[in-house]
């Protein structure tokens, strides 16, 4: 495959994408559900390509996609972090803080004392730590420091190596801790835990496929019976009957005529009522009444919108306080939870903050109106590149001219942790004021994913040619280095966390998981647990972990060459 040589030197873009795509591939294998992902698997195939063909690699083209990558991070970060440092509870917080400060401080002993050098040291608490924009950061930092170019390129060459060497056992570690590790240390039985939390958060388990009745709502036409319960009670009265359902009448038919329900009408027989709630309750309640087909009366228009919760007086309520001001929340039912990304169970016992994502659905007018109250219905927008440029422009600008003295040094603060940084302002702010620096999603993702992935790539196919001499020259020092990386943060957290902070050990067990920003950690506890709710703790803490294990990766370079 010599004939490819002569087109990588000329379109080394080329090289890059079949990286990518390597990568992508790579990344999807799996051992009993655990595997490298796409960002180390790119980082791999970038090293491979590398190794067999000399690629020439620009920093502009690396510098930019990272910057990309930063920007997009800090942006979905930024509403949880400022709602864990504001809202989520003091415990969250020093959680948060602590498993990334451990890591960073794990990372910096173990290369004293492995004597290690920069790179190695940096590739080591990437990979321990299985945060991957260290790579980048600690590659900006060792750019910045005063020392000859082609020592630069050197230490950062080996940042990659050490990265691979502990990234895999960075995520196994992370799994068989948080699963299997944690709980025994706990002397915690996660099944019978997990039934406990969910009884005191109201959170009823269903079988597979079926649906809750949280979740399923219908609006259906029933007949008031001569006689029957409803006949001679007003609306207000009947629903107060059955208030813990949560049925609501939106109209009635009496005669040929449809008229607008309101609490003081009275029902006759006769009457057709249009009730709306959770399927279940309807069948529970209504299943003996006398069901009817009225197009007409149920031909209303209804509403499923998205709300950004921005409401204070609504933050921090359980939804059983809310769903109790009757008059406030009628007609309106709440399908799910997004908080940071992740989607959170639903129960009377379940808390919502500020910044996350409900899904409301009922009668228009009903959804307007609780919307209206909660917070701002989030708009399908396109992103607002303007806002996107000059975001990235102005992050990266503060980063190249923000420096100060450390160890006799002047360190600059670094492009990429800057716009990181702006990222997260921006993305909290965007949370506070939906229709501010828009970023949609799908970008979110595209920036997240290939902007990394990308420079990841980039990374392997400079390191490729010394990747082999390296490894045979630190692997296992770096391997066991990485081991000690990735358990200390988690050991210190588990203590910190049940010991000192009281926090309840199946939620802080996911929020390990979270602090080290490891959904594979979240997801075996679940699948242990054989229960959602640990993405509680999960998504108290995965923020803190992303923004400040990524700035630790250029604080481990300043420590180091201080």
């Amino acid at each position: 495959m010599g004939w490819l040589a002569g087109y990588f030197e000329k379109y080394p873009e080329i090289a890059v994408f079949l990286a990518i795509g390597l990568g992508y591939w790579i990344g999807s294998w799996k051992v009993r559900g655990i595997g490298l992902g796409p960002v180390t698997g790119s980082l791999l195939a970038g090293v491979l390509v590398g190794y067999f063909w000399h690629v020439p690699v620009s920093d502009t083209a690396k510098a930019l996609l990272f910057l990309m990558f930063m920007y997009g991070i800090g942006y979905s970060a930024g509403p949880g972090f400022v709602r864990g440092v504001r809202e989520g509870g003091w415990r969250w917080v020093v959680l948060g803080c602590v498993v990334p400060l451990t890591g960073l401080l794990a990372a910096y002993a173990m290369a004293k004392l492995l004597k290690l050098e920069l790179g190695f040291a940096s590739g080591m608490m990437s990979g321990g730590l299985t945060e991957s924009p260290i790579i980048g950061t600690t590659s900006e930092a060792i750019r910045s420091l005063n020392i000859p170019e082609e020592e630069k390129h050197r230490l950062i060459s080996q940042i990659p190596v050490a990265d691979a060497l502990c990234y895999l056992f960075g995520t196994i570690g992370v799994i068989l801790f948080c699963s299997h590790v944690g709980p025994w240390l706990l002397r915690v039985d996660l099944k019978a835990e997990a039934r406990k939390l969910e009884e005191e958060m109201g959170i009823e388990r269903v079988a597979p496929g079926v649906s809750s009745a949280w979740q399923m709502f219908e609006f259906r036409a029933y007949e008031v019976v001569p006689g029957g319960e409803a006949d001679g009670m007003s609306i207000g009265q009947a629903e107060s009957h059955i208030a813990n359902e949560r049925i609501f009448i939106e109209r009635v038919r009496r005669g040929g005529e449809v008229l607008t329900a309101s609490s003081e009408f009275v029902l006759r027989a006769g009457d057709v009522v249009a009730a709306m709630g959770p399927q279940e309750s309807l069948l529970r309640v209504m299943g003996e009444r006398r069901e009817v087909a009225d197009r007409e009366l149920l031909d209303v228009p209804s509403a499923t919108f998205d709300v950004v919760i921005r409401s204070r007086s609504l933050s921090g309520r359980t939804l059983a306080d809310i769903a109790s001001d009757a008059q406030q929340m009628r007609g309106v039912f709440l399908k799910s939870i997004r908080r940071g990304g992740e989607k959170i169970p639903i129960g009377p016992g379940t808390k919502i903050y500020q910044g996350d994502l409900l899904t409301l659905h009922g009668l228009e007018p009903a959804v307007r109106r609780v919307a209206a109250l909660a917070g701002d219905v989030l708009q399908e927008q396109g992103t607002d590149y303007l806002a996107l440029g000059l975001g990235i422009f102005a992050g990266a600008l503060l980063g190249a001219a923000v420096a100060f003295p450390i160890g006799g040094i002047h360190v600059a603060l670094g492009s990429s942790v800057a716009t990181l940084l702006l990222g997260l302002a921006m993305g909290w702010r965007n949370s506070v004021r939906p229709s501010f620096a828009i970023l949609a999603p799908d970008a979110i993702d595209f920036m997240k994913s290939i902007g990394l992935a990308g420079f990841v790539a980039m990374i392997g196919l400079k390191a490729g040619p010394v990747f082999v001499k390296a490894l045979q020259e630190v692997g296992l020092t770096v391997f066991l280095g990485g081991v000690v990386v990735t358990l200390v943060p988690q050991i210190t957290g588990l203590l910190v966390g049940r010991y000192v902070l009281r926090l309840n050990p199946l939620l802080l067990l996911g929020g390990l998981a979270g602090a080290q920003t490891m959904t594979a950690g979240l997801a075996a506890v679940q699948e242990r647990s054989d229960s959602p709710v640990a993405v509680i703790g999960y998504s108290s803490t995965v923020a803190f972990g992303h923004v400040l294990l990524s700035i630790g990766g250029t604080a481990l370079v300043w420590m180091l060459h201080a």
